[in-house]
């Protein structure tokens, strides 16, 4: 992966709709901004109870979005991103429905998770209660399997089987997928909601040791094949840090929710504390077509976390007023929501739509270690899509609007968006990011930030309390013609 800025994209909300859209885009209006994109699910289909996250099949391009000769295309100039979605596939795949039918006689009958596959006596109710979940309601639905009842593993919605992945049908199912990844010259391989994998009887079924054994062994089943490989997960910081020990890149999921708290209180220490022993190997966000996670920076039991359990309480609160209370409206059981621990906004809206503190945070994104990626209702400063909300009813879908050619133009104009454009062009293309990454000293309300390869230097030096910053690049990027 080269170590410039990415996209991350709807191929259906970002563009006329289609992969070929988004490269029009990379190659037109942002040429030059970005080296790669992580294409959110192109899978068939994009649209189905989890906007692509619950794929009837992993082995087909959407052909409303385009081919696997399209995503061929833009890997051939982009680094791509894609995702394999681990845990579950979709109930209505041919795979779950030949098993529906056909039960134990089916070749896939190995591929799903059947709960008394880890509780063969049933779960008990501490068992059970064990269980950690993104959701309120059973991880476990019966559905008629040849004719007869059986309760199989949903850790998200109904509607997404869980996989077996020690099974020998469920390692073929995800070597497929991967071989097909390959083929079209993907680049990194996201591994989703790869924490819920692998469940064993008398823990949470979260983030075990058998978890770290499957991590370890999927990602060299992925090196194999050329690839890289991004985690994704919402932990604790420090099984952030076991984690990125581990595989090519880790998000920085505590970077979003500690810049928001540094805007708000105007201070830098809590940043700055994480900055200083975060994953160097980590890819940063402040955005993405997710909510911005809260448990990434709050306690866990005994362990502390960057911040109290009162300055997470304060923090959520200050999105909701900042947000003017529409955060709320697509937060938690409030909005048909898949994942509890999460904050539904723009980031732009999350910070009141104040340009001065959004270019900010952008700045610090840019100048922290790791290759950033952005979101593309981020890097046009996308404020709340309240009426998709009312519309759907479905809490994410405040931060997934659909950005015709049009609208992306409109967008560019704005002067908050051109600011954000300019500093995403020199994290990209200035030599001193591929240097070393130094973290300054100073007061409370400030946090400077230097990178610096051979003669190449950028520093930044930005006052959280004013909201102010001086930039500074040596030499000084070339303007084009």
């Amino acid at each position: 992966m080269r170590n410039g800025a990415q996209l991350i994209a709807y191929a259906d909300r970002f563009g006329d709709g289609t992969v070929r859209g988004v490269r029009t885009m990379l190659d037109g209006p942002f040429g030059g901004l970005f080296t790669g994109i992580h294409l959110l699910p192109f899978y068939t289909p994009y649209d189905g109870a989890d906007a692509g996250f619950d794929p009837v099949s992993h082995e087909t391009v959407d052909p409303r979005l385009g081919t696997w000769l399209d995503v061929a295309d833009l890997a051939a100039s982009y680094d791509v991103t894609a995702d394999l979605i681990v845990n579950h596939v979709s109930s209505e795949s041919p795979e779950f429905l030949d098993f529906a039918i056909r039960g134990d006689t089916s070749p896939y009958a190995g591929l799903f998770l059947d709960v008394a596959g880890v509780f063969p006596h049933g779960p008990t109710g501490r068992g059970r209660a064990a269980i950690y979940r993104p959701r309120p309601t059973s991880p476990f639905t019966t559905f008629t399997i040849a004719g007869a009842e059986r309760l199989l593993w949903t850790t998200f919605t109904d509607h997404q089987v869980d996989i077996d992945v020690a099974s020998a049908a469920g390692a073929a199912y995800l070597d497929r997928i991967l071989d097909r990844l390959a083929a079209a010259g993907i680049a990194q391989v996201r591994l989703d909601a790869v924490g819920y994998a692998v469940k064993t009887p008398g823990t949470s079924c979260f983030m075990t040791p058998e978890t770290f054994e499957f991590i370890d062994d999927l990602s060299e089943r992925i090196h194999d094949r050329g690839m890289e490989v991004l985690v994704e997960i919402h932990a604790h910081y420090e099984t952030q840090i076991d984690v990125a020990r581990r595989v090519d890149r880790v998000y920085d999921f505590a970077l979003p929710p500690l810049v928001l708290h540094t805007l708000y209180t105007g201070s830098a220490g809590a940043l700055r504390r994480w900055l200083t022993v975060a994953p160097r190997n980590a890819v940063t966000v402040l955005d993405t077509h997710d909510g911005i996670g809260i448990i990434d920076v709050g306690p866990d039991g005994p362990r502390p976390g960057l911040l109290t359990v009162g300055e997470v309480d304060a923090l959520v609160e200050e999105i909701h007023a900042h947000s003017n209370g529409e955060s709320r409206l697509s937060t938690g059981a409030a909005a048909s929501n898949l994942d509890l621990y999460q904050v539904n906004t723009t980031f732009y809206s999350a910070l009141g739509c104040d340009d001065d503190a959004y270019v900010i945070a952008r700045l610090i994104q840019l100048m922290s270690p790791g290759v950033p990626q952005i979101y593309y209702a981020g890097l046009l400063a996308a404020p709340n899509d309240v009426a998709l909300l009312e519309r759907t009813g479905v809490g994410r879908d405040i931060n997934r609007p659909s950005l015709t050619p049009a609208e992306i133009d409109r967008a560019i104009r704005r002067p908050v968006v051109a600011r954000i454009l300019e500093l995403v062009r020199l994290r990209t293309g200035h030599p001193a990011f591929a240097g070393e990454f130094v973290l300054g000293s100073g007061p409370d309300h400030t946090i400077e930030m230097t990178w610096t390869n051979g003669t190449h230097r950028v520093s930044a030096t930005i006052d959280v309390s004013d909201r102010t910053f001086d930039l500074v690049a040596t030499p000084a990027p070339s303007v084009p013609a």
